[in-house]
This record gives C-alpha cells, structure tokens and sequence, in this order.
C-alpha cells in the first residue's frame, strides 16, 4: 500500500515524518535519501546491503568524474596508452 502525506522543512533543514507513516521506524535508524531533477526519495538504509552501499558509491564517484570532463579537466588518450595505465591499477 503506497501511503501520501505532507511535510515542512524547517530552518534548520530538518524534514518530519508524518506520524502515520514512522510506524516500524526506529530512532536513529538511517534513511537513505536519494535526490532528482524534481523529487526525493527516502528509502531505510539501515538495511542496505554492502552492493548497494558500494554501487551508490560507484555512482557518486562517476558523477563527479563526468563533472570534471565537463569541466575540461579529463585527460586525452589513444586506447593503447589507456590500457598501458590500467595496466598500473
């Protein structure tokens, strides 16, 4: 059952979740919260497991590298120099 409600954020950037919807939430459990163009998504991370840990990790880290190729900071290569410097990892 999908359930709707509506909330503030206060000053401080604190969020409150409905009461109706913190049924099975413990205090101090981690909330994962996950941000597009136009939407969050809140999902429990307490029960995260170590993949999705490490493929949010991953997308952290590829954004951040697209944001430097834009940036004009990434680094042109032929593909045999490429895989001469994998060949270094």
């Amino acid at each position: 059952m999908v359930e709707i409600g509506i909330t503030r954020m206060s000053s401080k950037g604190q969020i409150v979740i409905p009461q109706g919807m913190r049924l099975g939430i413990s205090e101090g459990e981690r909330i994962l919260i996950i941000q597009g163009e136009n939407s969050l998504i809140l999902k429990r991370a307490t029960k995260m497991d170590e993949q999705f840990q490490e493929d949010l990790e991953f997308a952290r880290r590829t954004e951040e590298a697209y944001k430097r190729i834009e940036a004009g900071e990434g680094i042109r290569m032929d593909v045999d120099e490429f895989l001469e410097e994998m060949g270094k990892w």
